[in-house]
């Protein structure tokens, strides 16, 4: 990263992508738990580096505006910064089938990391049975964030590390 400070350029590519990706997730509501979300984190991560919180979490503001204050919210707070960490991990990694495998564990395991605030609302009984009976839901979003990064990642960081390169932010 050469510089911390955002550039004015910067500030309109991040406020398009969050809300590209909220309008994405939106386009795609209708099919449970098939989301371009867990994609577009992803992308963020290996692209921008630290500076990918700030489309990711503009994501999450428009969620809070759209649809309201919730404890789902709280969950939001962090999911996606385990997904980014571990993407940014991952960066080097070239083969779509990593990819499509990281977001699938993610889809699958999204229901447990949410299971963390479910403890502290109900307690561990709550939290165990809250995810279990989200499991169908889980594995929907394990098979459509699989898909989904095993089509579209490689060639969407080939865009993305291009047009941002382009911006002279690389």
């Amino acid at each position: 990263m050469k510089d911390r400070k955002l550039t004015v350029r910067e500030v309109c590519l991040f406020g398009v992508l969050g809300a590209l990706t909220f309008g994405l997730k939106y386009a795609m509501s209708a099919l449970p738990n098939i989301e371009p979300v867990s994609l577009m984190v992803m992308l963020f991560a290996v692209t921008f580096g630290a500076k990918a919180i700030f489309p990711i979490y503009l994501y999450v503001a428009m969620e809070i505006l759209f649809f309201g204050l919730g404890l789902w919210n709280v969950n939001y707070l962090y999911v996606w910064a385990v997904l980014g960490l571990a993407a940014w991990c991952l960066r080097g990694m070239e083969a779509p089938l990593g990819w499509a495998i990281l977001s699938g564990v993610f889809g699958l395991l999204f229901g447990a990391l949410c299971g963390i605030v479910d403890i502290f609302i109900g307690g561990f009984g709550y939290a165990l049975t809250k995810w279990i009976s989200g499991i169908p839901f889980d594995i929907a979003h394990c098979a459509g964030n699989f898909v989904i990064a095993l089509l579209l990642f490689v060639p969407m960081r080939k865009l993305l590390t291009r047009m941002y390169a382009q911006m002279g932010q690389r």
